[in-house]
């Protein structure tokens, strides 16, 4: 099964991103959006430094809390929190 996260684009330089997601940030190829790529405050989902799509901040977030859900499950909490800078829940 392969998963992937969701990302903010916090700057974009030709195909290339810098996302963040729990406070890291990774630079993230933008190949596959090439014809529709995200802009700055975008959010996209990441799969082995690549961007597979773009995605609602509420599709992410629902995506996050999920994940919380999991990890919490197995023991293992989230380490942060993916939207401590919004202001809305």
């Amino acid at each position: 099964m392969c998963l992937s996260i969701p990302m903010c684009v916090e700057a974009v330089t030709g195909l290339m991103a810098r996302c963040q997601a729990l406070g890291i940030e990774r630079q993230v190829s933008l190949i596959l959006l090439e014809h529709d790529p995200p802009a700055v405050g975008d959010y996209v989902m990441v799969h082995l430094g690549q961007a597979m799509q773009k995605v609602a901040e509420e599709e992410a977030r629902r995506a996050w809390q999920l994940y919380a859900q999991i990890m919490a499950e197995l023991g293992t909490p989230l380490a942060g929190e993916p939207f401590a800078a919004s202001t809305d829940d």
